[in-house]
Parts: C-alpha cells; structure tokens; sequence
C-alpha cells in the first residue's frame, strides 16, 4: 500500500517517490521534475499526498496540467498501476497507522469489553474478527491511531468486504434497542452469530452529520457484519485484520 508521497531535490531536478509499505518501507520512483519546474514539486507532492485520501481527480488535474507532459503522464500512470483506492487507510491528516498489531482474546467476557471500551473512549480504530482454533474460538484485535470517517448518507463501513465471502447482515451500534451501549451491545450481536457458527467481523467509525467537510465530526458507531461464513481458521490471520 502507498503511504505517502515524497520529493528529494537538488539544485537541478527534483525527484518524486512513493512511500511504499510491502510489508517493510520501501521507495518507488514516480517521476522527475527538471530544473525549470522545480517550483511546482511543492504543489504535486501536496495533491498526491490529498488525493490517496479524496481520491478528488479535478484538484488532481489542475496541478498535473501545469506539469509537463512527460511528468502529467508518469503521474497518471503510476497512480493507475499502484494507487486503487484502500477503505479505511487514510484519514484527511494523512494515513491511519497500526497501534496494536495484534490482540487475542479466548472468548467475549469481561476482560474483552473494558479493552474495547478503554479504547472506544480514547478514540482509538477498532478492528477485530472471530478465528478458530483446535481448542474453540477466540478473537483478535487490532487497534488503529484513530477512526475514519464517512459521510452522513454513506453505507457505515471503513473495512472493505473480504473478497469471496457473503454478508448475511450489518447491524451498527445506531440501530440498538436494548438499552445496551454501542460495545456491549456490538459484543452481544457478535457473540450471538459466533454461537451460530458465523464468521464474524467488527470495526468501528466515525459517521459524519454532514456530506461536505465531514471529517472529524459526528459519532463513533460499532459496525459488526456477520458474514454466510464458518468461523475461518487461524492460519489465515492476513485475511481477517487486513482484507
């Protein structure tokens, strides 16, 4: 995945860079600014960076054209060779970092509920799924710096659906009915389709009130979408922290 884009110049060229996360940093050149266009590396290196969020092609386009040709067509392929969009990377402050990679848990109890409502309070990303196990089940957490948002009239997702498996249902912490809290009442919809045998998957978010200039305001929602699946095994880890 990008995780930003970068510029090293010297007095006679400057040199574009994407910032690449495989899973170790690595550099891939993008393209080279000559002498005569040094001062536009500010402005492209400030719309990519925006663009890997807003994906927004018109503030795109109006800095690639003031670029040369052979620069605006390095840009433009590289970004369709290695830039599709990833749900849930980016926040407008730049991209959303891990803070626990992994946490495990050997059921829904207790313990379980005041982690997640620790990091709830905090404003902490959430992200965790069932696995099985020869002895059962259990859960792994992964933990992000921060919640992205979505605009009030999107669908309330920023984990991208796993390729190949079948959502039976979405149920999100605005629509509890039980006087529960949006954790509890998260873990209960989670434990009872774990009961079921049902592959199961909670993250949360920050839904915006509005549909413009919708970061950083609106309320933090539970998402749990419960998939036609069986519990997937523990093997396949990659699978259920980062499809």
């Amino acid at each position: 995945m990008i995780y930003s884009f970068i510029a090293h110049t010297s007095p006679g060229r400057s040199r574009v860079f994407a910032l690449v996360k495989n899973p170790g940093d690595e550099l891939e050149a993008v393209t080279t600014l000559g002498a005569g266009d040094l001062h536009l590396t500010t402005q492209l290196v400030r719309v990519l960076n925006s663009y890997l969020y807003d994906r927004d092609d018109r503030a795109l386009g109006e800095v690639l054209d003031r670029v040369p040709r052979a620069v605006r067509m390095a840009v433009q392929q590289y970004l369709k060779d290695k830039c599709a969009p990833v749900m849930g990377a980016f926040t407008d402050c730049g991209p959303v970092e891990v803070v626990r990679e992994a946490v495990f848990f050997g059921g829904i109890d207790e313990e379980l509920e005041e982690y997640l409502e620790g990091a709830y309070t905090i404003g902490l990303g959430i992200r965790m799924s069932n696995e099985r196990q020869r002895d059962g089940i259990r859960w792994v957490i992964q933990l992000l710096d921060d919640e992205v948002s979505v605009p009030a009239s999107a669908t309330p997702r920023t984990w991208a659906l796993p390729e190949g498996a079948k959502l039976a249902r979405t149920w999100t912490s605005k629509q509890r009915d039980n006087g529960a809290g949006p954790v509890r009442g998260a873990l209960q919809v989670a434990a009872d389709a774990t009961d079921q045998g049902r592959w199961v998957r909670v993250h949360t978010l920050l839904h915006s009130h509005y549909d413009v200039d919708f970061e950083g305001s609106g309320t933090s929602e539970f998402v749990v979408d419960v998939f036609d699946s069986p519990v997937p095994h523990s093997g396949r880890r990659s699978d259920i922290l980062r499809a």
